[in-house]
């Protein structure tokens, strides 16, 4: 496909080139030579000024500056940029002649300062494009007296916020911080699907009200976005640095202006403000736990899921460790019999020959067939059930909410043999009614798409040591989150296409793609009167498809305010 600086297409599709180093460095050289572009002033009090910060493990740096933007680093001299943030100076610049680049937040009050070491190739990242960063803190050295006991660190302190910025270049973004050592962020402007995206970050607190953030684009662009933030103010100073879609390179300094959206709970042990990253053995310089699933998931042919299907089939015939905590599935379906008639889709006909048996048969021809299923009585009279459509080309899954009350059904259609990887999920929404003796006609009505779980974060307390939350960022997005489980401490994260539909109040029938990660379709019928809910994963793999309870209870993390940014069609995706 033509490159697009930003696709048209989700960022995890985007065949991103795989530029050399040399390529890199090509495309550098103006920028180390003049510096940052700006729609606001830089700053120029600067010149004259040498920096010396001494730092925690990087030794002591040191910056000349001269007069316009010129500065001068370990013998080489190029072109910088500067903001300041209330007392905070942010500066950036590229070294001549080389891959590397620098970042300094520089407090001006007490010379704490905290040092961002960038470079492209080498490691630790695996994608030439995708800059390194290392983070050194330190002090600017200066006068006589004892050097400071103090340092810029890591926090949690922004854990759980979420800002709608609007930067001076026009464009704007949803951040959620809602990991401590993650970001999830909704382009509002640069890309035009509603999507939001996951990638690893850095919190730094340099005061009680500013902070230093700093997200790699990880797995896409690979470009660092880095902003200071006066949370009072609602401010923002920051650079963005590296290539986009297109292999242009991107590298100017803005100012921001915040709409605060709220605040998550944050799930540490009260007292702990522990932020440091969870250790690695033998860590290379700036390497960090950076979810990578797309590297470790199974990618099939469709002859080998034909293959496997044929071979290795489960449907909810044995443990799941998604359900440990879950209810036990319900047989009040036994001996009923109705059809769901989808709108655009199949009419299904279902005769529940017990509480896992049924027969089915779709729109009314051939041999009635069987298949195992589960049931969950989520609220009196809305049952959510799943079955395999056995025989079906796509080894289709159909994943049902009925309300037997009301006359409605909505299905979750998963299927197999998908675009990009033969294994990996697909799914589609369908509405429709249910007809059968003492189940009322609904006529026209349906259940309907909603935004009442649009902004919302729920955790899920599966089984013992096997927690997520899920975080609902916009129409047509699912994010997840993993938790340490000792601590509470919420780490990597991902995300992927989901929808969302109002079965009655307070139940909400919802799933997620887990694309360009393990394949799996999860769904979820969510009682938030009673916080917990029942669901259904659908899974092909090297190991079998598989149909699978889900379940568990639920703690409201919090809702943001959200509604707002997005359009009546918002939920509509591209593939």
């Amino acid at each position: 496909m033509a490159l697009e600086a930003y696709p048209s297409v989700p960022l995890f599709r985007y065949p991103y080139t795989q530029l050399t180093e040399a390529q890199i460095q090509a495309k550098l050289a103006p920028a180390a030579e003049a510096g940052p572009t700006s729609r606001s002033p830089l700053e120029r009090d600067l010149a004259g000024t040498t920096l010396r910060i001494v730092t925690d493990g990087a030794g002591t740096l040191t910056w000349q500056f001269g007069e316009g933007n010129r500065v001068t680093f370990d013998g080489a001299t190029g072109g910088y940029g500067a903001l300041t943030l209330d007392h905070v100076t942010l500066i950036t610049h590229v070294v001549p002649s080389s891959t590397r680049a620098w970042a300094i937040a520089w407090d001006r009050h007490n010379n704490l300062a905290t040092v961002f070491e960038l470079w492209w190739g080498g490691g630790p990242a695996p994608h030439t494009r995708e800059i390194n960063r290392a983070v050194w803190h330190g002090y600017v050295q200066g006068g006589d007296g004892d050097p400071p006991a103090e340092r810029h660190a890591p926090t949690v302190r922004m854990e759980g916020r979420a800002y709608a910025w609007t930067e001076d270049t026009g464009l704007r973004t949803i951040e959620y911080y809602c990991s401590y050592t993650y970001t999830h962020w909704v382009e509002l402007d640069r890309l035009k699907d509603n999507r939001g995206y996951s990638a690893p970050a850095d919190y730094i607190q340099l005061t009680e009200d500013l902070y230093l953030f700093a997200r790699v684009e990880a797995e896409f662009s690979g470009l660092l976005h880095m902003y200071l933030v006066d949370s009072n103010r609602l401010q923002s100073a920051g650079v963005r640095l590296g290539f986009n879609g297109a292999d242009e390179l991107e590298y100017y300094m803005f100012r921001g202006t915040a709409e605060w959206l709220g605040q998550n709970a944050r799930f540490e042990k009260l007292g702990d403000f522990s932020a440091e990253p969870i250790p690695i053995e033998n860590a290379k310089k700036g390497e960090r736990r950076i979810y990578r699933p797309v590297a470790t998931m199974d990618k099939m042919t469709p002859e080998e899921v034909n293959a496997v299907v044929a071979e290795n089939t489960h449907v909810f015939d044995r443990p799941s460790p998604m359900a440990g905590n879950g209810t036990p599935p319900s047989g009040a379906l036994a001996t009923r019999s109705f059809a769901v008639e989808y709108d655009g889709g199949p009419r299904m006909e279902y005769r529940f020959v017990s509480a896992d048996q049924l027969q089915w048969r779709k729109d009314g021809r051939g041999d009635w067939r069987q298949a195992k299923y589960n049931a969950w009585e989520v609220m009196p009279g809305a049952f959510i059930f799943g079955h395999l459509l056995q025989g079906e080309p796509n080894h289709d899954c159909h994943i049902v909410v009925a309300d037997l009350d009301a006359g409605l059904a909505t299905n979750f259609h998963g299927f197999l043999n998908t675009p990009y990887f033969a294994n990996e999920a697909g799914a589609e929404t369908l509405f429709g009614k249910i007809v059968g003796q003492g189940i009322p006609d609904p006529g026209n009505r349906r259940h309907q798409r909603t935004r009442d779980l649009l902004g919302r974060a729920f955790t899920w307390e599966y089984a013992p040591g096997l927690n997520s939350m899920h975080l609902y960022s916009t129409p047509n997005t699912t994010s997840w989150i993993i938790p340490n489980a000792e601590t509470g401490h919420f780490g990597t994260e991902w995300s992927g296409t989901g929808d969302f539909v109002k079965i009655r109040d307070q139940l909400y029938f919802a799933r997620w793609c887990e694309e360009a990660c393990n394949g799996t379709l999860g769904t979820l019928l969510l009682n938030m009167r009673t916080m917990h809910d029942a669901g259904i994963g659908y899974h092909c793999g090297k190991n079998g498809l598989s149909l699978s309870a889900v379940g568990a209870p639920a703690r409201h993390a919090g809702k943001f305010d959200v509604d707002r940014f997005f359009g009546p069609d918002a939920w509509r995706t591209r593939p």
